[in-house]
């Protein structure tokens, strides 16, 4: 009964298009009243004791050193970079665009800021290149799913938390995942602008010029080299990374580039600020409505009743892959990943699965609801960037679902895509 109420209460909120957060909370007010034996406190020392976490606090950063990076010209001199390798090959600014959100999400850990911050410049040029401006939304669009699978990345550091692995595992996990996407979705473009007649830049490969735009592009370079050295080289955690990060793009911006002023930072820690109240209620919420769930034994009933549909472990993962392709189209990521982890976790370790592989799966997968209508954040980003409406993005984003759920396929199969560089099996 009390599941009934939870989740009933919760869709309905949805559907009225109640902030994600506030429909979280007000799910649990009713399912405590409908119960009856948990006390109001125990809502309210939830909230507050979920964002208290010395890990979680590596997502505001990541975010403020991802909003200064944007405004500081790295973006910009990123894209000169992808530019120069393959600018000229058929659909080469479509390709540079994939590339440079690779660059950009190794920055961000933010899918809808990757699309921002690269979007603002490659769908006005593509589209003054000749390129459809819903073919140049759709794969920024798609592109920009790269900022929350390749490390640094909020929702594996929410993964992390909320199931006791390795954030660093995580991080590692996610750079053959991402390669695979971005080389999947140039695959794509390349048939695609070949069809169409989308040629390149007209500037020919030369190695001097590549070595030209990277060496401008050299402090822009180094953050990844930074963050992931940092963490495995033990020199710091990762919540300490998204700190150095911060440090980082503020020298980068202000005295390196000199293109970040003074006056601009306080835009953006005002958009810094937005985007993480918006996740920390999010994350204090869903972590509360999965309290509850855990105190009334849902996750373990709701595990129990999938192992019981089927022994076929083909049969099982499918249905854990369609239902978390259908929350995904309806809910936010980091809320879905703390409801969500403790009920489908013990599956999968049920069915033999890796906690990091299974982990890069879940995030994968909802991830690709960045894409899908309705609640598909990267689509609305590309939207109000490139003037066109959500119902044209969303036809035009098709085939790049298509290539997503390939990559989810392949991380399914392959185990080695998440765990080679961790020596695992």
């Amino acid at each position: 009964m009390t599941a009934i109420v939870m989740f009933v209460s919760f869709g309905l909120l949805l559907l009225l298009s109640v902030p994600i957060g506030i429909a979280l909370v007000l799910a649990c007010i009713a399912t405590i009243v409908a119960a009856q034996d948990i006390s109001f406190a125990f809502l309210a020392q939830s909230l507050i004791t979920s964002v208290d976490s010395f890990p979680i606090m590596a997502v505001p950063f990541f975010i403020l050193a991802g909003e200064i990076m944007g405004k500081g010209g790295l973006s910009k001199r990123l894209i000169n970079v992808a530019e120069s390798i393959v600018g000229n090959v058929t659909g080469g600014v479509a390709m540079t665009t994939i590339i440079t959100c690779l660059f950009f999400a190794a920055i961000s850990g933010s899918g809808p800021a990757t699309v921002a911050a690269v979007g603002g410049i490659m769908i006005p040029m593509m589209a003054d290149m000749g390129y459809s401006r819903r073919f140049a939304a759709g794969i920024v669009a798609a592109a920009g799913t790269l900022g929350v699978i390749l490390p640094p990345s909020i929702p594996m550091i929410v993964y992390g938390v909320t199931s006791g692995t390795s954030v660093g595992d995580l991080f590692i996990s996610g750079i053959l995942p991402s390669i695979l996407i971005a080389v999947l979705l140039m695959i794509y473009v390349y048939f695609y602008a070949k069809k169409k007649g989308y040629s390149g830049t007209g500037e020919p490969f030369q190695i001097k010029r590549v070595l030209r735009a990277v060496w401008d592009a050299k402090w822009a370079l180094l953050v990844p080299v930074i963050i992931l050295g940092g963490i495995y080289g033990g020199y710091f955690t990762p919540t300490e990374a998204a700190v150095v990060a911060v440090a980082y793009g503020l020298i980068a911006g202000v005295l390196l580039y000199r293109e970040l002023k003074l006056k601009d930072l306080y835009d953006v820690f005002r958009k810094a600020a937005l985007t993480t109240a918006t996740i920390m209620l999010i994350i204090g919420a869903a972590t509360a409505f999965g309290k509850v769930m855990i105190l009334e034994q849902m996750p373990a009933r709701i595990a129990n009743a999938m192992l019981s549909v089927s022994e076929n472990p083909v049969i099982l993962i499918s249905l854990v892959v369609i239902m978390l392709l259908l929350i995904g189209m309806v809910m936010d990521t980091t809320a879905a990943i703390i409801i969500f982890t403790p009920l489908l976790v013990p599956v999968g370790m049920e069915l033999g699965f890796d906690p990091v592989q299974f982990g890069m799966m879940i995030i994968l997968a909802l991830v690709i609801g960045f894409i899908t209508p309705p609640i598909g954040v990267n689509l609305f980003v590309a939207s109000e960037i490139s003037g066109l409406s959500i119902m044209k993005i969303s036809k035009a984003i098709v085939p790049y679902i298509v290539v997503m759920l390939v990559a989810l396929l392949l991380v399914i199969l392959i185990p080695d895509l998440t765990l080679l560089f961790l020596g695992g099996e």
